[in-house]
This record gives structure tokens, C-alpha cells and sequence, in this order.
């Protein structure tokens, strides 16, 4: 009797592979919401009522989030063996098995594929950057990942791509400015992100993730404060600068600053109240004052600049 019950729970754990919602999940589709940072050029470049960038932006942002989904299956594969020792990512599809890796691999494949035609229908300038991007972070999850504070400044310059793709790639001049303050906003994130890592795995952390053993506790405190300084500053600088108020015809930008500054501080609240800050997409999602601050910000630029 014994005998029939491990070939039949086989067949059922076979049976349970590769499910649509397992596949679903390798996908991370509420991660999305980072590639919102390629219609920044649309807002602040004035160029909601141009229907054909509008169009080549969201091609854009449709295009970072397949090669992205693709990228973070990828990377799947190549952490499952250190992601069965996370208290929490050892429940993922390819760490569990609940996905065999030929089948995450191939949804990879298909989601590359698609990125890239809808990268190229944006413009040649958005292919190069979509594929710099991939190319990047191929080369993070295979080796730079472990490479302290470069992991940081890739994680950055990958949202840099993003910004640069709404702008440059669709034709829009890019301000320096929201480059510079974006540049800072993702290496503040960046950095949270390891120190909730930290938090989240106490002694165990340099098992699943080597660098963070590079990364004390008292080092990462600091540059998340230089970052959040600096964000803060930069952006209040920049909706004072008589290029801004010239542009978008108003001195009322200075009245958003407040969003941002609680924005930062809630993070902040949420990384060591919370132990929040591994997943900055799903934090958005599930903290009202987050993302009260975040819409609040959007609305009353929006209202600002478009006069």
C-alpha cells in the first residue's frame, strides 16, 4: 500500500508543473509599474497632445517590461539552487519546481522576442537601448551582481535607460535635471533594497546573496541618507530653476517638493518599521500613504505644467 503512494504523489507534483499562474508569477507583471519612468519624457516634455510619441512611449514602457520579465526569469534560473535557502523566494516557481526550467527558459525566449519587435516599432533609437538594457543585466545576473556598489549603480542605470528611451528614443529632449534627480532616486533605491535584504535574512544573508556581506549595515545607512538628501535637494533645485519655470511656464513646482520629501521619509519608515523595501512595486501597491504621496505628486504636476 506504501508502495503506490510515492509514484502517485509523482504524478501529481508532474501534473502541477508549469501551471498558467506559476508562469504568470515568473513573469511579475506588478513589476511593471517600474517602467512607468519612460513616460516621464511625455509629462515634462510637454508632449501629451503628440499622439505619435505618445504611441512610440507606450511601445516603449511595453517593450522594457517584456525584456525585463524575460531578464528576471533568467535570472530565476540562474539563483534557483541560493533562492532555496531565502525564507521567502524558495517559494518561486523555478526554486520550487512548481516550473521546470526548459519551460521558463522558453517563455523567456518568447517574451524577448515580442520585446524586441515592439522596441523596434518604437524606433531604432528605443531597439538599442532595450537591447543595452538587456545586455546589462545579462551581464548583472551572470557575475556584476556580486560586484559591491556596481550592482547598485546597474540596478540605476538600468531606470536611466528607461528615462532615456521616453525622451531621446522618442525624439523628446531629455532635462538634465529629472536625469540627475532620477539617477539618484534609483541609486537610493537601490540601496534600500540591499539593506532590507540584510533585515530580512539577519545571518544568513551572505548565503543566498554574497555581496551583501560587502555591504555592513552602518555603510548602506550612510549612502541611503546621502541619497535621500540629495533627491530631495536636486528636485526642490530643479522646480526653482529658471530653465524649469521657463519651460513649463510656472514657479508652482516648488508646492510638489513636500510629496517628495514625505515619499522619502515613508520609504524610509516602511524599510525599518516595516522591514519593507526587497520589493519596491509591491510596497507602492500595498501602503496607502505611498501611494496617496505618489499620485498626489502626479496630479498636481500634471495640473501645473499643463497650465
Amino acid at each position: 500500500m506504501h508502495a503506490d503512494v510515492g509514484p502517485r504523489d509523482d504524478v501529481a507534483r508532474k501534473r502541477a508543473q508549469n501551471q498558467p499562474r506559476d508562469l504568470l508569477t515568473l513573469v511579475r507583471p506588478h513589476q511593471w509599474a517600474k517602467n512607468a519612468f519612460v513616460f516621464i519624457g511625455v509629462i515634462f516634455g510637454h508632449a501629451w497632445n503628440a499622439p505619435p510619441l505618445v504611441v512610440a512611449a507606450v511601445l516603449a514602457a511595453a517593450a522594457f517590461s517584456l525584456t525585463a520579465s524575460a531578464l528576471y526569469i533568467v535570472n530565476d534560473y540562474g539563483d534557483r539552487a541560493r533562492d532555496r535557502l531565502h525564507p521567502s523566494k524558495r517559494h518561486r516557481p523555478l526554486a520550487s519546481g512548481r516550473v521546470e526550467p526548459w519551460a521558463a527558459l522558453g517563455l523567456a525566449a518568447v517574451l524577448a522576442l515580442f520585446g524586441g519587435a515592439l522596441a523596434l516599432a518604437a524606433g531604432k533609437y528605443v531597439f538599442l537601448l532595450v537591447t543595452s538594457y538587456a545586455a546589462m543585466n545579462l551581464a548583472y545576473s551572470f557575475g556584476l551582481k556580486s560586484v559591491v556598489l556596481l550592482d547598485i549603480f546597474i540596478i540605476a542605470a538600468g531606470f536611466m535607460l528607461r528615462i532615456l528611451a521616453g525622451t531621446l528614443g522618442i525624439g523628446i529632449p531629455p532635462s538634465q535635471w529629472l536625469l540627475f534627480c532620477g539617477f539618484l532616486l534609483t541609486l537610493f533605491l537601490g540601496f534600500t533594497k540591499r539593506r532590507a535584504e540584510i533585515l530580512s535574512l539577519s545571518e544568513g544573508s551572505p548565503a543566498h546573496r554574497e555581496v551583501l556581506s560587502a555591504y555592513g549595515t552602518d555603510m548602506l545607512d550612510k549612502l541611503i541618507s546621502i541619497c535621500a538628501g540629495c533627491v530631495i535637494m536636486s528636485f526642490g533645485l530643479y522646480t526653482m530653476s529658471p530653465e524649469t519655470v521657463r519651460i513649463h511656464g510656472t514657479t508652482g513646482l516648488i508646492y510638489t517638493v513636500p510629496f517628495v520629501i514625505y515619499g522619502i521619509f515613508r520609504y524610509l519608515y516602511l524599510l525599518h518599521g516595516k522591514r519593507a523595501g526587497t520589493d519596491t512595486a509591491h510596497d507602492l501597491g500595498r501602503d496607502p500613504h505611498m501611494l496617496v504621496a505618489v499620485v498626489a505628486w502626479l496630479i498636481t504636476t500634471f495640473w501645473l505644467i499643463s497650465g
